[in-house]
């Protein structure tokens, strides 16, 4: 048998009702009958007292006879089973794994520090107790051979000045990054009968010999950024004026004094600190 095979076995009350009679009236007829004939009896009620089993919400007790693999018990409540049985206890409760902070290459070969968070519970209590050595120590492993997988598939940050254009980072695109770790791990933890409940991303962060760099990178491509905004802008409310002074004709200006007006105007929109104005009181070339 390879598959996971639920029972239901005997309900434990009625068991615990015959072991009380078997026990207690062998006893008692012992007693009053002084006749030995009746402690075999009590052996048998003591050994039918190691097969009460109590299989507690979201637990399961993995049944097995002399190595022969007999059933999985998932219904919680009180039961009786066969007392050579040999009875492992499964938990199918949802469980929390925080990876280590692991030290991997992105798809850029830039080092990174980055973690996991996974919820998982055991779906298939055959795979998890038969097919693998130690099911909780299994997701431990694999889920640190997946994350660093994962870091390899994508870079840190998207580095468009350098060529390296991608639609999909570790930074930024958490849903996609999410979806790709949890289908990595379905497919190795299946082997052992786990179920990802949800996998995520816990700790991200550039290894600690390239952080200050890369945040003087990532600052310098945000002014860059802001820069070009400062001046997309600007050219625009040049051109506007220009052509509001050009519709409504308050000026004739010649092309030599359209170039000095644009400098002006660009440096007092593009400059980082306010213009001090100064008065001309000659010409434009005095």
């Amino acid at each position: 048998m390879k598959e996971e095979k639920i029972i239901i076995p005997a309900n434990g009350y009625l068991m615990l009702f015959v072991f009380l009679i078997l026990f207690f009236g062998s006893i008692t007829a012992m007693i009053l009958l002084k006749n030995p004939v009746f402690i075999p009896v009590i052996i048998i009620a003591l050994v039918l007292a190691f097969g009460f089993i109590m299989v507690n919400p979201n637990g399961s007790r993995v049944l097995l006879l002399f190595g022969k693999y007999v059933g999985t018990v998932k219904q919680n409540g009180f039961y009786w089973v066969n007392p050579f049985y040999t009875k492992k206890k499964i938990s199918l409760r949802a469980s929390n794994f925080d990876s280590e902070r692991l030290k991997v290459n992105d798809k850029l070969g830039n080092p990174i520090m980055i973690s996991t968070i996974l919820v998982w519970r055991v779906n298939n209590t055959y795979k998890a107790a038969f097919d693998v050595d130690n099911y909780e120590h299994f997701v431990r492993v694999q889920t640190d051979a997946a994350v660093r997988k994962l870091a390899s598939m994508y870079p840190y940050d998207n580095f468009a000045d350098e060529g390296h254009d991608e639609d999909i980072t570790l930074r930024s695109s958490v849903n996609e990054v999410s979806e790709a770790l949890e289908k990595e791990l379905e497919e190795r933890l299946s082997i052992a009968g786990i179920e990802v409940l949800e996998a995520r991303i816990g700790y991200l962060a550039y290894a600690q010999e390239i952080a200050s760099a890369m945040l003087k990178r990532q600052q310098a491509t945000a002014i860059v950024a802001a820069r070009h905004k400062i001046v997309e802008g600007a050219v625009s409310m040049v051109e506007m004026a220009l052509h509001e002074l050009n519709q409504k004709e308050l000026l004739v200006l010649d092309e030599e004094r359209k170039a000095a007006m644009v400098s002006n105007l660009l440096v007092i929109l593009c400059g980082d600190k306010e213009a001090s104005p100064v008065v001309n009181t000659g010409t434009l070339h005095q």
